[in-house]
């Protein structure tokens, strides 16, 4: 008798688990494809381009992405917020504003999107992952949230069928008020149709699995034919020819590519920025990894792709990725069948989205930035008590200034806010906790004594050319307000390494003490200071016996060493 075989019951929630996420994948593909293919048309608009030059790009950031990315759910294509900066960007070059070479214009813009590439590739190559820290969490959050006040404001025209006068368009408050102003004017049937798509974009949301825009897009295209909404006055998008497929470099002059090269700078910051907070927003979420220089290297290939063929700017948006995760994405097939959804649309599928109603892209627009308009993330810093100045600057500089410059502005203000609190640095002094070797701040702990003679101080932010001279001169007036001092510990645990003004400082500090007649020994010494110090000055500072690795011992070779004992009388012999 044959013993019954094991391998087939085994394997089989193996496959069934297989089969499940396969058809996951596929079922999120299609909603993203479904999102994508009205937002790449969409934002193309923002960027002045072609509709192809964003279907473009779409495809090519899904074929990287999900061959290279690190993100299972992340979606790399064109978003709102790369097409409005970058159109902002070319249109500030002299020679490119108001241009009328639409040829110029794109080219212009390929070359933009190319150097943001390069450099993204060539800080890859650093391994300067940790990039996106350079714009505070707080400064991108009041940016993205003014782009999108702007974006949407400036969807209103289209979606109430009003052609703004001359000259009115411009900052959202304008594009607004003008809006309101001429609501006599707004055309019925278009403001009909927007709604209608509204609403119904509203209740397919509440199925997340199902391709909600992509289902709203072929209802309009099909009402569109079928009630002739072009003979009623309803705008529509008009024939969108097909992509480009040819690899060619931008012609411009030099002067052009010298002041592109400049403005690439801070498309690549919003790139990462935007890019690294989505997919390690999702993967948080999740419990997954994702590697910030493997991120850099393929943001940077997909730009470099999308602008040789040519397309636009690309990241990873937090709309189309909070997407494919909530449409249940398992894996990044979810990117792959987007990318053949993508494709098949392109190939039987495009003459029919010249009867899409501009109302209806109007409503996908804000549709698709709707999360962004919450003030939810910003009153969460709000109520922090913290950072409250830099929120309403990047708001402001975005909504006053226009794109560009508030995003340079949001870049500007995120610096200061940091040069600022590192040229101000806290230093607290220590005393031992009740003779447990413990080192704590004395202010904030009751049974925290100083030592008799010893000044024990520790700054609170690393030692660099911006605090350095600040800490110097705030441990000699701590000395000078001690007469009794005759000798000061420095812990120096903030400071991972030392640049050359740090420690111009720090010996200039050990011979001021040193003319007083005190003595300057440092704790909680890092290998790289350790070294540095010791190479520069073996003698005086860098000695062994003036580096410690804790702060107890460090105050205890600066105390008197105990009195010996008297010897003992001699015995009388009584």
């Amino acid at each position: 008798m044959t013993a019954p075989s094991t391998a087939e019951p085994a394997a089989a929630p193996v496959a069934a688990r297989a089969g499940g996420a396969a058809w996951a994948d596929l079922g999120a593909g299609l909603c993203v494809a479904g999102l994508l293919l009205p937002e790449a048309v969409a934002y193309a608009g923002l960027a002045h381009l072609p509709a192809g030059h964003a279907l473009t790009a779409a495809l090519v950031g899904l074929a990287i992405y999900a061959a290279f990315g690190s993100s299972r759910v992340g979606i790399v294509a064109p978003t709102s917020s790369t097409a409005t900066l970058a159109a902002a960007a070319v249109v500030s070059v002299p020679g490119l504003a108001g241009t009328s070479d639409p040829a110029a214009y794109a080219q212009a813009v390929q070359a933009l999107v190319l150097m943001a590439g390069g450099l993204l590739l060539a800080l890859a190559w650093a391994r300067q992952g940790q990039l996106s820290s350079f714009v505070s969490r707080p400064a991108l959050r009041g940016f993205a949230f003014a782009l999108a006040i702007t974006i949407v404001v400036k969807q209103l025209p289209d979606a109430v069928g009003l052609a703004l006068p001359p000259g009115t368009a411009g900052d959202p408050g304008h594009v607004l008020a003008a809006v309101l102003a001429h609501a006599p004017q707004w055309h019925p049937a278009s403001l009909a149709v927007a709604l209608g798509a509204g609403l119904l974009l509203a209740l397919l949301k509440r199925w997340p699995q199902w391709p909600a825009s992509l289902a709203v897009m072929v209802l309009a295209i099909a009402a569109a034919r079928a009630l002739d909404l072009p003979a009623l006055g309803v705008q529509t998008v008009g024939l969108i020819p097909q992509p480009e497929w040819r690899a060619a470099l931008p012609q411009l002059p030099l002067a052009q590519w010298l002041r592109l090269g400049e403005l690439a700078c801070g498309l690549v910051v919003l790139v990462f920025a935007e890019s690294w907070g989505s997919v390690r927003t999702l993967a948080l979420a999740r419990g997954e990894t994702v590697d910030a220089n493997r991120e850099l290297w393929v943001l940077g290939a997909c730009n470099v792709a999308a602008a040789l063929l040519p397309g636009m700017a690309v990241g990873a948006g937090f709309s189309a990725s909070s997407a494919n995760a909530a449409a249940g994405a398992r894996s990044r097939w979810a990117g792959v069948a987007a990318l053949a959804a993508l494709a098949a649309a392109l190939a039987f599928a495009l003459p029919a989205l010249q009867w899409l109603p501009r109302p209806v892209l109007a409503v996908a627009v804000i549709s698709a930035l709707w999360h962004a308009l919450s003030p939810g993330p910003l009153l969460a810093v709000w109520r922090m008590d913290r950072d409250r100045a830099l929120i309403i600057a990047a708001v402001a500089a975005v909504l006053g200034l226009g794109v560009l410059d508030g995003m340079l502005a949001a870049i500007a203000l995120s610096l200061v806010a940091a040069l600022r609190r590192f040229s101000q640095p806290v230093v607290h002094e220590l005393g031992e906790l009740d003779d447990s070797r413990n080192y704590v701040v004395i202010d904030a702990h009751a049974g925290a004594a100083a030592a008799p003679g010893l000044l024990v101080l520790r700054p609170e932010e690393p030692l660099f050319f911006a605090s350095a001279e600040r800490v110097a001169a705030e441990v000699a007036a701590r000395v000078a307000a001690r007469p009794d001092t005759r000798g000061v510990v420095l812990s120096l645990e903030e400071s991972s390494d030392l640049d050359s003004t740090a420690v111009e400082c720090l010996l200039e500090l050990q011979q001021r003490l040193r003319g007083s007649g005190q003595a300057l020994v440092l704790a909680r010494v890092k290998e790289p200071v350790r070294e540095l110090l010791g190479r520069l000055d073996p003698q005086g500072l860098g000695a062994p016996e003036r580096l410690f690795w804790s702060v107890a011992d460090a105050a205890q070779a600066l105390r008197p060493p105990l009195s010996p004992s008297p010897p003992p009388a001699p015995s009388s012999g009584r």
